[in-house]
C-alpha cells in the first residue's frame, strides 16, 4: 500500500537534523509535504554547528509517546543519528543510503526510524529512499520472531 496514494496509509512523520544535515532535511521535508504527509520538524532550523543525539532524541521521544508513527533523521553521514536513535527503547534506527535497503530494513527489520547522510546521497536519491522506505510493508513471520528477539535486549539506560 502506497504511503501517498489513493489508498494511502495515515502515516505522521518527526524529522530532524544537525547542521551536517539541514539542507537535506529542508528538502525532504518539502518534497514529503507536498505528498500530503505530515511532518513535524523537531529542527535544526537554521546550518548552525549543534549535537547530533540532541535532536536524535527529539524524534524518538515523539514515536515513544505515539506523537508520530515514524522518523527521519539526517546528519553528515546518518551513522551518529543512527547510534543515537537506537540508544532509546523501542526504536529501530537504520541508516540507509540505497533504495534496496530502505525496502529491506522496513520488510524485514520494521525500521520505524530512517537515517540518512547528506553528504552520502543527494537529494533525488533521498527521495527514491524515502519513497521506497515508505511504500514497504513490514512482512512478520520469521522477521517478527527476531524483531521481539532483539527489542526482547532493550535495556533503559
Amino acid at each position: 500500500m502506497s504511503a501517498h496514494g489513493s489508498n494511502a496509509k495515515t502515516i505522521s512523520l518527526a524529522i530532524a537534523s544537525d547542521h551536517g544535515g539541514f539542507i537535506l532535511k529542508r528538502t525532504l521535508s518539502t518534497y514529503l509535504e507536498a505528498k500530503g504527509i505530515s511532518i513535524s520538524d523537531f529542527g535544526v532550523s537554521e546550518p548552525v554547528r549543534c549535537d547530533y543525539p540532541d535532536y536524535a532524541h527529539k524524534v524518538c521521544q515523539a514515536i515513544q509517546q505515539g506523537h508520530v508513527t515514524a522518523g527521519i533523521l539526517v546528519c553528515g553521514t546518518g551513522v551518529g543519528m543512527s547510534m543515537t536513535a537506537n540508544k532509546h527503547q523501542g526504536i529501530r534506527a537504520a541508516v540507509v543510503s540505497d533504495v534496496f535497503s530502505a525496502r529491506a530494513t522496513k520488510q524485514h527489520n520494521n525500521a520505524n526510524v530512517l537515517c540518512l547522510g547528506e553528504r552520502v546521497v543527494g537529494a533525488g536519491l533521498a527521495q527514491a529512499i524515502v519513497d521506497a522506505w515508505l511504500e514497504s510493508e513490514f512482512e512478520g513471520g520469521r522477521h517478527q520472531t527476531r524483531i521481539d528477539k532483539l527489542m526482547s535486549w532493550d535495556l533503559e539506560s
